[in-house]
């Protein structure tokens, strides 16, 4: 039960922290804890068919499992320090956009070869976007796709699976620290090693609250992004999505200055349903391969929320909306534009009326009883903002799923090597409160894994 390293977490962060382990020393013993399945065995029961809406699995196979919640992303890797988390404020801007390049070089030689680099330098969609009070950011975006992603996945297991332990379907109850290391507590009994690395990911929010409580490991309330997912026919962003692939577009509101942005923008993808912590929420996906593309373009408006004392439980608030959309749509809940405008709720016979033709099989219904005036307000400022650049964004057949939640952790104290308060343990990826992106989350991986190495390789 003894390890060098313990892993809790097979996500973008856990992987390539295994991934570099492996690479930069030579017999070291690796254990990875992971709550979920192999990445073969991740279904989810949702067909469209015989079961149309969350049905609320022990362990969601969306969320959890080999790959984490972004296994069945759409695969976009984001190159940039100007949005998907703050690693470069603990290990300096250079070193996390090298890191993030050295990412991507990985994914390229286990199965993404042939994908597309888009970037942002020298776009006229950039002054577009300024003439409307729209601000484009900044980034080079690899797009792998689902389907190349998951092969990505297999094949980064295939080279770690006869050299690392890996303990699927074992969540780990606690983390203490005994003599010279960490001991953790699963159902299988108890592991030690001298190196911990926590990587749990976004779904694991509620257990590294504990875990930091227990361990008096300092932490800091975070933000959520509370908002919709927007689908439209693909034509009406394939003049921003050809070019760009993922556009980054930031809107200040008028009438309460807050901003508003794009995020995870699908071309020709689909709208899917997730569900964290038992609260299911919706996002988006899309695929490399052309024949299974759809008619659609889909992305999310999210509008971020801060909260300061006296109430700093921001993931409660946006878990209370969840839950308030759960309630009156049995799941994920659909609105045409034009119904939202007029204030009526949709019905199935309008949004089968409707000129687009939704991905998800989700209830019509009517978001302004779930999300709050101020953040509704803000996502019908930024449609018509959109309208500008990308006119038919406002259309009334445009439509509107309910909610997009984005929970970011807690963020924990963490140094420029993303150590805790406690010698050898590491907290990374989403679970960290420090990066919100497939990119910065391997990235971190990688960072403390060469962190390790080198600790390792100085006491030889």
């Amino acid at each position: 039960m003894n390890y060098d390293v313990i892993i809790i977490g097979a996500g973008p962060g856990g992987i390539f922290s295994a991934y570099e382990l492996l690479h930069k020393t030579q017999g070291l013993r690796i254990a990875v804890f992971e709550l979920g399945n192999p990445l073969e065995k991740r279904h989810c029961p949702i067909d469209g068919v015989r079961v149309k809406n969350c049905i609320h699995c022990p362990t969601c196979a969306i969320m959890n499992g080999f790959g984490g919640a972004g296994a069945f992303s759409d695969g976009k890797y984001n190159i940039t320090n100007q949005f998907g988390g703050t690693l470069h404020q603990h290990i300096g801007k250079t070193e996390a956009l090298e890191l993030m390049a050295y990412v991507d070089k990985i994914n390229l030689e286990n199965g993404g070869a042939g994908t597309k680099l888009y970037s942002t330098a020298n776009t006229a969609i950039k002054t577009l976007c300024l003439q409307n009070k729209l601000h484009l950011l900044d980034a080079s975006v690899r797009h792998l796709g689902t389907d190349k992603n998951y092969v990505v996945l297999e094949n980064l297991y295939r080279l770690m699976k006869d050299r690392v332990d890996f303990y699927f379907n074992t969540p780990v109850e606690t983390v203490r620290q005994s003599e010279n290391g960490y001991t953790v507590t699963t159902k299988r009994g108890e592991f030690f090693a001298k190196y911990c690395i926590i990587s749990v990911g976004r779904s694991g929010s509620k257990w590294m609250e504990r875990v930091s409580h227990e361990m008096k490991i300092p932490t800091l309330s975070n933000r959520v992004d509370i908002g919709v997912r927007v689908e439209l026919p693909a034509a009406i962003f394939a003049h921003l999505t050809d070019e760009l692939y993922e556009s980054k577009i930031v809107y200040r509101t008028e009438k309460c200055q807050d901003l508003v942005r794009t995020f995870c923008m699908n071309p020709h993808g689909a709208v899917v349903s997730e569900n964290t912590n038992g609260i299911v929420t919706v996002n988006g996906h899309s695929y490399e391969d052309p024949e299974k593309h759809t008619e659609n373009t889909n992305f999310a408006l999210l509008v971020a929320k801060h909260f300061s004392h006296p109430f700093t439980d921001s993931t409660g608030y946006a878990e209370s909306i969840a839950r308030l959309s759960n309630m009156l749509g049995g799941g994920v809940m659909v609105q045409r534009f034009g119904d939202l405008i007029r204030g009526q709720r949709s019905t199935p016979s309008r949004i089968a009326e409707s000129f687009t033709t939704p991905t998800l099989a989700a209830t019509p219904g009517d978001l302004s009883l779930v999300i709050p005036k101020r953040i509704l307000d803000g996502i019908i400022e930024m449609i018509y903002a959109l309208d500008k650049i990308a006119p038919g964004t406002a259309n009334d057949d445009t439509l509107l799923y309910g909610v997009e939640v984005k929970f970011y952790n807690m963020e924990v104290e963490l140094d420029e090597k993303l150590e805790t308060l406690y010698p050898n343990l590491f907290v990374i990826g989403d679970g960290s409160g420090v990066t919100h992106s497939l990119s910065h989350a391997s990235a971190s991986g990688v960072h403390v894994a060469r962190t390790i190495a080198s600790r390792l390789n100085t006491a030889d």
